[in-house]
């Protein structure tokens, strides 16, 4: 008798996973062991593993399918064994007239984008990438414009509104010299450009991942009450230390980029007010022992927070080479629970993007997470004197049933000084 593969529970938060690609195909002899195909998760994408020996005998989802957890994959046996698909779970009556009804509205509009369009003039130019589009905007008098292929290609390219243009070939024909004089009058935004959409209307199913982020997050922010401490810090010390440090490493090493050294003094700030690095249960608070500090990482369908563990324990070089290794890990969706779970604090730095200053939700169950600006030249007063200075902010995101307003005041003020005095960050 075959024995049947189902979604398994890859991660504690997991409901639902989907099918990224089969590994394998039907009728290839598999054994204990073998990877049979590749699942993203909440979190990451992982491999699925067979459990028996013998013959795959039939794959029950295709690649791209959302399976939830327990729904049967695939059904492994002894060769030339038949096998038939497992009655699935019913599903409640609503869902499936919604899904119809979805199918149904997709039908309609797939029909309604293949008809040809009306002769008539229409409210606003056509938007499809096709040259047909261009060509059948019609002018003031509802006549079809009358343009050369090339004006029409670099109309499309420029956006430009052929609706807006004065052609001034032949019969009022629009050439390519037409288009460019409506682009140099009319400039970025101007009257002549397209005031088509920005983008396709669509729906986008929300991605395993996407779903997970949000009910985290609004967990987070309604059960979490949240209060935030800013603080400026001279951030000319960091750049300097850093300088100096890179400018001695060759090719091949290790080049410290400022979140490394904002990840260093993080832990090291944890140790000197470890009341930070805490997380509320209840009934009662837990002190975690080491400083495990995860930061933050953009990706399409949300951010994922790898963990650096014992970072008050490592060196700024390790954290750095562990950053790269972790970051390119979560980029490619390779990301084990065991990396991006079990953190006690979070850094979240969006400086590289130019943002001065930003307030972070904090990520559970961490009682706190850093927000890290980047860092701006302005004029500072130094015993007395105005001159230039560097300066970047952080804004600390704090737990307040953990951490009250002095406490958090106390670690900003450790960060500064380790920050301001980046050196002691290698000792």
């Amino acid at each position: 008798m075959a024995d049947i593969i189902e979604m398994p529970k890859l991660s504690d938060t997991m409901t639902v996973g989907t099918l990224v690609k089969w590994l394998k195909k039907e009728g290839d002899k598999v054994a204990t062991g073998d990877m049979l195909a590749e699942v993203e998760t909440d979190k990451a994408t992982m491999e699925l593993e067979c459990f028996f020996d013998g013959t795959l005998l039939k794959i029950f989802a295709p690649d791209g399918a959302q399976v939830e957890i327990g729904e049967p994959l695939c059904a492994v046996g002894a060769e030339g064994e038949t096998v038939e698909a497992p009655a699935k779970k019913e599903k409640p009556a609503a869902k499936e007239d919604d899904a119809s009804e979805e199918k149904s509205d997709d039908d309609s509009a797939e029909e309604s984008s293949d008809e040809a369009p009306a002769p008539e003039p229409t409210p606003e130019p056509e938007t499809s990438s096709g040259s047909s589009g261009s060509s059948a905007a019609p002018s003031v008098g509802g006549q079809r414009l009358r343009i050369s292929p090339l004006a029409r290609k670099l109309a499309a390219e420029k956006g430009i509104d052929l609706s807006r243009v004065k052609g001034t070939g032949t019969g009022g024909r629009i050439r390519r010299a037409d288009i460019l004089e409506a682009e140099k009058n009319g400039g970025p935004g101007g009257a002549y450009r397209s005031k088509g959409p920005i983008q396709e209307e669509k729906l986008t199913p929300v991605t395993n991942m996407r779903g997970t982020i949000a009910r985290r997050l609004v967990e987070s922010k309604t059960q979490i009450p949240h209060f935030y401490l800013d603080i400026e810090v001279d951030a000319a010390p960091l750049l300097a230390l850093r300088s100096q440090l890179n400018s001695g490493l060759s090719e091949d090493g290790v080049k410290l980029s400022v979140n490394d050294l904002i990840l260093k003094a993080s832990a090291e700030a944890l140790r000197k007010v470890p009341t930070v690095n805490c997380s509320w249960e209840g009934k009662q608070v837990r002190h975690h022992s080491r400083a495990h500090v995860s930061f933050a990482v953009a990706m399409p369908e949300g951010l994922i927070t790898p963990v650096v563990f014992d970072a008050h324990e490592k060196s700024v070089f390790d954290i750095s080479t562990e950053v790269r290794s972790l970051a390119k890990a979560a980029k490619t969706k390779k990301l084990q629970p065991k990396q991006f779970t079990g953190g006690t604090f979070c850094v979240s730095n969006l400086g590289m993007m130019g943002i001065n200053t930003f307030k972070a939700i904090i990520n559970p169950p961490n009682a706190a997470i850093l927000a890290v600006g980047t860092t701006v030249e302005k004029p500072v007063v130094v015993n007395g004197q105005i001159v230039i200075g560097q300066r970047m902010n952080l804004t600390l995101s704090c737990d307040h049933r953990v951490v009250d307003g002095a406490v958090g005041a106390e670690f900003l003020g450790a960060l500064k000084s380790l920050l301001e005095n980046p050196a002691l960050l290698l000792v």
